[in-house]
């Protein structure tokens, strides 16, 4: 398969998901979302746990702009790549933010708080991608109208909220539709740096949350009501955010690699998993 016909793959998978998820009927919020388990306050903030586990993404953020400002040649050998990563941990940094505002009142207002720099994350990590499987002056030009576009989810959802027919299809996609091209992108397409292994590691601790999420009110039962599931989302998030500060650290360009080397990498970061989960290293 020629790169142009891998790269009309990605665009026709992303162009089919588009079409699908708009099938389906608008998508409310569920109002029992903010029924989270852990409520218990303490020294004067409430839903302490899910308030202070946000801690993390400030202290990481931080570091990641660090990292960022601090680069060396090595680290970023395209134009204008420090930018969508520079953006990405204030994304992060903003997360801290918005994500405690809401947990100290949680309700569709202060989501909406939560949600947006959210959306500052996952878009610019998705531009940064494509800058680096793609093409790096598309991927950073992309990176203002994909900031424009899940901005505008977010107060999308929010508007028809305000009407009374929530419709959260947008900001799902902006959500799932990076996670569900990444992959493709890394099986199809070279690496340009080494250091996959810290995107696998980072994608386990994401995986994690979102199944830590789910299980919110179990975990806090199983647990003995000493943390809850949500509260433990938090920290695995953060930790997958670390994951991305190490990456650009480690990594080093991978000079004339090509998609057979970029296949194999993949192939290593699908048998990470397993490894990881028995505790080896």
């Amino acid at each position: 398969m020629t790169r142009n016909s891998k790269v009309i793959l990605i665009i026709v998978v992303a162009l089919v998901v588009t079409g699908l998820i708009f099938t389906f009927p608008p998508i409310a919020q569920n109002p029992a979302y903010h029924n989270f388990a852990d409520k218990r306050g303490w020294l004067g903030i409430p839903n302490f746990g899910d308030v202070m586990s946000n801690l993390p993404f400030l202290f990481f953020g931080l570091m990641g702009m660090g990292a960022v400002y601090l680069s060396r040649t090595d680290i970023f050998s395209m134009d204008g790549e420090h930018i969508p990563w520079q953006v990405f941990f204030v994304g992060v940094f903003l997360v801290g933010f918005g994500s405690a505002y809401y947990h100290w009142e949680p309700n569709n207002h202060t989501l909406v708080w939560d949600r947006l720099p959210m959306t500052i994350a996952f878009m610019s990590f998705f531009s940064v991608v494509i800058m680096e499987r793609l093409n790096e002056k598309g991927g950073l030009a992309l990176l203002p109208v994909f900031l424009i576009v899940g901005a505008a989810s977010v107060f999308y959802w929010d508007f028809t909220e305000s009407l009374g027919q929530g419709d959260l299809r947008p900001y799902a996609l902006v959500q799932f539709l990076p996670m569900l091209l990444l992959p493709l992108m890394f099986w199809l397409l070279p690496a340009r740096y080494s250091g996959l292994k810290y995107l696998g590691y980072g994608l386990f601790w994401y995986v994690l949350a979102k199944v830590l999420e789910h299980f919110d009110r179990g975990i806090f039962a199983m647990t003995g009501e000493v943390i809850s599931g949500h509260t433990l989302k938090h920290l695995s998030a953060s930790i997958a955010v670390l994951m991305m500060v190490l990456y650009i650290k480690k990594r080093k360009t991978v000079y004339g690699c090509t998609a057979t080397q970029s296949h194999q990498l993949f192939y290593e970061l699908c048998h990470f998993f397993p490894k990881l989960l028995i505790g080896q290293p």
